[in-house]
């Protein structure tokens, strides 16, 4: 039914919307998580804020259990390389992951203002780490990552996790947390009483200025400043996957396939319109300023994957050993068998997760959650 060649982009086409998913879907709650003390006021703000996104969270994270289920089965040598190599910055990902349901389900135990501060700092925290290391992450992919593969495939990684912060990444990383501050105020404009609403609009309209701001100056630097990847000669786009059978060049530029295939400019121009969107409509405080904040994250991602084709881990030391969808994939058989279970499945998770926001849908008044101040 589909060539090896078409399994690989389908699944390259997958993962991209699986981070968008998980961006769009877990975003806010992270956006929401980290503003707590900037837009809830008192105890009683603080609480319809997060009961807009209480009831939610944990099902938004299937999102990102898909994502590392899929760079799992139908990538593996790319999770190898990157969990082997980033294994601290992952496990620091991993750390306010579980932070994030003990801050929700401890933070009512008990009614101390200095015990909610504590479980307050925990999800702040939480919330940044995420926001920060996937910024970082993607603005390394772009500078290569510093491994290589000997001719058994014996990976070897040189650095630690503080050599990630480098300048460009941490632009990244801006980028990355303006732009789901966005979204997280995108959603409390959309769904908290007026009150806490208007400031979350305010806030939005900041922080998708400052998005817009770091997007472009990440783009001019990505094209002007750092040099790009590029398979030399002609792509094997049906070959076994083994990274060191190809040559890759180091010195042109990232936006090469954007002169190639012109309709991936679609992507940037997406994501400054969803924070032009965001400008106009968030003052609504209606569901609008939420879906331009969607669109800003989905074209910001598409950009760094349209710029990246067909590489998913460059590599600083060896840019042969760079992985790319044509040569880091599974089998056809195992691709083909994955491809016929998200058929299956991603349906029913898409209709369920709709009728959950359909049934917890309206927004969260503070009169409402007056009569029980200090429990959940």
């Amino acid at each position: 039914m589909f060539d090896i060649t078409s399994l690989r982009v389908i699944w390259w086409a997958l993962l991209g919307i699986l981070l968008i998913a998980f961006a769009i879907m877990d975003g806010f709650d992270f956006g929401i998580a980290a503003l707590l003390r900037v837009l809830g006021r008192d105890e009683h703000e603080r609480h319809v804020l997060l009961q807009t996104i209480e009831p939610t969270w944990e099902g938004n994270q299937v999102w990102f259990i898909l994502g590392g289920g899929a760079i799992f089965a139908a990538w593996p040598i790319l999770y190898a390389t990157a969990f082997s190599g980033l294994y601290f910055a992952l496990a620091l990902v991993l750390l306010a992951f579980i932070l994030r349901p003990v801050g929700f389900n401890f933070r009512g135990k008990m009614h101390h203002p200095r015990w909610r501060n504590i479980w307050d700092g925990a999800l702040i925290f939480s919330a940044f780490v995420v926001m920060l290391v996937s910024g970082v992450a993607f603005g390394n992919l772009f500078l290569g990552l510093p491994f290589r593969f000997d001719d058994d495939l014996y990976m070897t990684w040189q650095g630690g996790f503080f050599d990630l912060l480098r300048p460009y990444p941490l632009l990244a990383g801006l980028v990355s947390i303006a732009m789901l501050l966005t979204h997280g105020a995108c959603w409390a404009a959309y769904r908290a009483d007026h009150v806490i609403a208007s400031r979350a609009a305010r806030m939005a309209r900041w922080m998708a200025l400052t998005y817009a701001l770091a997007f472009v100056g990440a783009g001019i630097w990505l094209g002007y400043g750092i040099p790009g990847f590029a398979i030399v000669g002609p792509a094997v786009t049906d070959g076994v996957a083994n990274p060191l059978f190809k040559q890759v060049a180091v010195g042109g530029s990232w936006f090469a396939s954007y002169m190639l295939h012109p309709w991936f400019w679609a992507a940037p121009i997406l994501g400054l319109l969803g924070a032009v969107g965001v400008q106009w409509t968030v003052s609504k405080l209606n569901l609008l300023g939420f879906l331009c904040s969607s669109l800003m994250l989905a074209g910001t991602i598409l950009a760094a994957g349209f710029a990246l084709f067909p590489f998913l881990l460059p590599s600083s030391l060896d840019p042969r050993s760079s992985l790319t969808v044509w040569d880091a994939s599974s089998s056809h058989g195992t691709l083909l068998l994955m491809l016929g279970a998200v058929v299956v499945f991603l349906p029913i998770i898409m209709v369920y997760t709709s009728w959950v926001y359909r049934v917890m849908r309206g927004r969260v008044m503070l009169k409402d959650t007056q009569h029980s101040p200090n429990g959940y």
